[in-house]
């Protein structure tokens, strides 16, 4: 599997994949404010170059965190291609650990990312509501019909 960086696809390609997938290339968590189309990251690519998979990430203080990561075709191993190509970069930039947060509806996410190493870090309540405030398209009901309110950060401590 080829992970090709960001920088290598056509932007107009990677800000469409966020638009069908997040309903826009902003997202907003209690981190910050990021335009997705303009961080670091990575892709993969099907046969026909259509984006099937693709993180992006920041890298502050000794700590790499993942902003978005999403794989559309699921067990086939892109999500756990893309996680360890971000594990090599945070240790080649010396971070401490890796970090990032999800909403508590995502069951899959929170089971994947657990599986992969990281841990419950700590829970932010009513952090999606004061998200909302600005990007408004976020759902109020998330997976399994579960009210999407409270973000849900992991972390994996490096070695």
């Amino acid at each position: 599997m080829k992970l090709h960086p960001i920088t290598d696809i056509p932007k107009n390609k990677v800000t469409e994949f966020f638009k069908s997938h997040w309903g826009s290339s902003k997202m907003v968590i209690s981190s910050g404010v990021y335009d997705c189309s303009e961080l670091d990251g990575f892709a993969v690519l099907n046969d026909e170059g259509d984006i099937i998979g693709l993180v992006t990430y920041i890298i502050r203080d000794h700590e790499c965190e993942i902003i978005s990561l999403n794989s559309i075709e699921e067990g086939k191993g892109i999500g756990t291609s893309l996680i360890n190509e971000i594990e090599n970069i945070a240790i080649k930039n010396n971070c401490k650990l890796i970090k990032l947060v999800t909403t508590k509806d995502n069951l899959l996410a929170l089971r994947f990312y657990q599986k992969r190493g990281f841990i419950l870090s700590r829970i932010i309540n009513n952090a999606v509501e004061e998200a909302r405030k600005l990007k408004p398209e976020i759902p109020l009901i998330g997976n399994d019909g579960i009210p999407i309110r409270d973000e849900i950060e992991l972390i994996k401590v490096l070695s």
